[in-house]
């Protein structure tokens, strides 16, 4: 189901600049859809209200089932597979499986992270990413404001960009 979203972009010159502008706007009740930067703007973050990530949690998540699943081949392999006794050492010995435990815990940590980055992203190899401006991976800077979202009108959503700094404004409209 495709929906026609109509977004007002503004464009600002300098990062020191968006980052004020993020604070008036949203000082002044406008709802930012997303801003989109050419390389990382320091406290971008925060200014937009972002709450931390929770990757580290799926990390850790993911990690243990690496090391469940270390533990679990290796006690398979080792006690009911083929249980072999060599010098008399125990079936189960310990000190030997930390090499694997710890490999596969960082393994399926890492590609879960990937995993989960790539699916909350929708980051797909045939979606079709939105893309509000090109100039936005060269040197511009572009805020997008989502008018359905926003209860103040389009001109006074245009005053307050242009006055916050951005040195030029357009409409979209982007199928979603």
């Amino acid at each position: 189901m495709n929906k026609d979203n109509k977004f007002l972009i503004g464009f600002f010159d300098d990062d020191e600049v968006l980052l004020k502008a993020i604070s008036f706007v949203r000082e002044k009740g406008i709802k930012i859809h997303e801003v989109y930067s050419p390389f990382p703007v320091h406290g971008i973050e925060n200014a937009l209200g972002y709450k931390r990530s929770r990757i580290s949690i799926a990390a850790f998540c993911f990690g243990f089932l690496g090391t469940c699943l270390a533990l679990t081949m290796m006690i398979g392999m080792m006690t009911i597979d083929w249980p072999m006794i060599i010098g008399g050492k125990d079936f189960l010995p310990f000190p030997t499986f930390i090499p694997v435990i710890f490999e596969m815990t960082v393994l399926l940590s890492a590609f879960g992270m990937v995993g989960t980055f790539l699916v909350v992203s929708d980051l797909k190899p045939w979606g079709n990413p939105v893309q509000f401006d090109l100039r936005s991976t060269d040197d511009k800077h572009v805020m997008a404001i989502e008018l359905n979202k926003n209860s103040l009108s389009k001109d006074k959503i245009l005053g307050i960009l242009k006055s916050s700094g951005a040195s030029e404004t357009n409409e979209k409209n982007i199928n979603k």
